[in-house]
């Protein structure tokens, strides 16, 4: 046997073991502390990456789950209002029913349609104050905003110093563009309708008659700016199909869910049987009642099927919040294998290292200790 005083391999080996089972116990502790196995990329960093994806489509769905309720939500309020304006509705059948009769003189004919102009203007006032965090919802304005299609608004963005392209509210279909660089006007055309403003830097363009505007910069060249518009000779505009809700954590149609809320204003409702619709009835006469009688009947046909859409978009919403929730569970779930510790395994884990890191001290202690039988050979 070899007895050695400058190097005590040994304990040198000794230490390294009892180095690596102290990294081992820390980290055991880490996972028990934390909850979670993988607590930074270098425990798992292939894992680590795809629960982070996890983790962020998670919170997309959450916040879609929240979007679905609130959409329903607003639902409610359309529905409720119409619910009202329905029995409005049936009042005035009530009173175009009486007043058609020969049995009403004249004089009541006038009171009747004194009652009856009041309920219709209670349903345009109705329709015009119903909403929802601020947006009308039955005035007819509620289908979602207007887009330029992709190419046109890729070249638009390209223009310098042009920005705020604002199509949202205007009319689906091609409009023409022309610019006249000795008078700095621009205009727009569509349907043979057109409308010509003259351009500046620093601006707002507003073509109102289209519900069309985009704005300069102080920096734009104004023959510039025109003559980029003028090459691309006509803007294609896609018209409002609903208004968006995002009921999904990507960005495509499958991720979303669309829908419009008709307008049941007054001189929306019996358009077809009477221009103008029950805001435009007079039941001041018996023929007046009789056409009014027509103009209701339409009237209440056209909120029962808003309200038949109405309940089929809250019936889809309920499908998609069932669906998002099974979704939310999965994909924690999911998660939860990737990142989340095994703490029955960790503690035996903990359990063997901290018996290790006390039998490593021990045996360190002897290792030391083994090269003093040198003295004895010495004494």
């Amino acid at each position: 046997m070899a007895l050695r005083v400058q190097n005590n391999v040994t304990a040198l080996n000794t230490q390294r073991n009892l180095s690596h089972t102290d990294r081992l116990l820390s980290r055991t502790l880490e996972r028990l502390s934390s909850g979670f196995r993988v607590n930074r990329a270098a425990d798992d960093a292939a894992n680590l990456a795809v629960s982070q994806g996890l983790r962020a489509d998670l919170a997309s769905y959450k916040v879609a789950s929240r979007n679905t309720s609130e959409a329903n939500s607003l639902l409610q309020v359309a529905e409720g209002a119409m619910d009202q304006i329905g029995n409005m509705l049936t009042r005035l059948k009530e009173l175009a029913t009486q007043a058609a009769s020969a049995n009403t003189s004249g004089a009541n004919r006038i009171k009747l349609n004194s009652e009856a102009t009041q309920l219709a203007n209670e349903v345009s006032r109705i329709a015009n104050v119903t909403n929802y965090a601020g947006t009308n919802v039955i005035d007819g304005t509620f289908t979602g905003a207007s887009t330029v299609v992709a190419a046109d608004l890729t070249t638009i963005n390209a223009i310098d110093n042009v920005y705020d392209f604002d199509v949202s509210e205007a009319a689906g279909g091609s409009y023409t563009i022309a610019y006249a660089a000795g008078t700095d006007e621009m205009t727009l055309t569509k349907d043979g309708v057109s409308q010509t403003l003259t351009v500046t830097a620093g601006a707002t363009v507003d073509f109102t008659e289209f519900d069309i505007s985009f704005k300069t910069t102080e920096a734009a060249v104004v023959d510039t700016v025109g003559a980029a518009f003028t090459a691309m000779s006509d803007v294609d505009v896609t018209a409002a199909n609903g208004a968006i809700f995002q009921v999904g954590a990507g960005n495509s149609s499958n991720n979303q869910i669309r829908f419009s809320i008709t307008d049941v204003d007054s001189d929306a409702l019996g358009t077809t049987a009477l221009a103008g619709g029950i805001g435009s009835i007079d039941i001041s006469t018996a023929a007046g009642a009789q056409t009014a009688m027509d103009v209701v009947d339409e009237a209440i046909d056209d909120v029962a099927l808003a309200r038949g859409q109405i309940g089929a978009v809250q019936n889809r919403l309920t499908y998609a919040a069932a669906n998002l929730a099974t979704t939310i569970e999965n994909v924690t779930a999911a998660d939860s294998v990737i990142r989340d510790a095994d703490m029955a395994a960790e503690m035996t884990e903990f359990t063997k290292h901290q018996i290790l890191l006390q039998a490593g001290t021990a045996m360190l202690a002897q290792a030391n200790a083994a090269p003093q039988v040198v003295l004895s050979l010495l004494s």
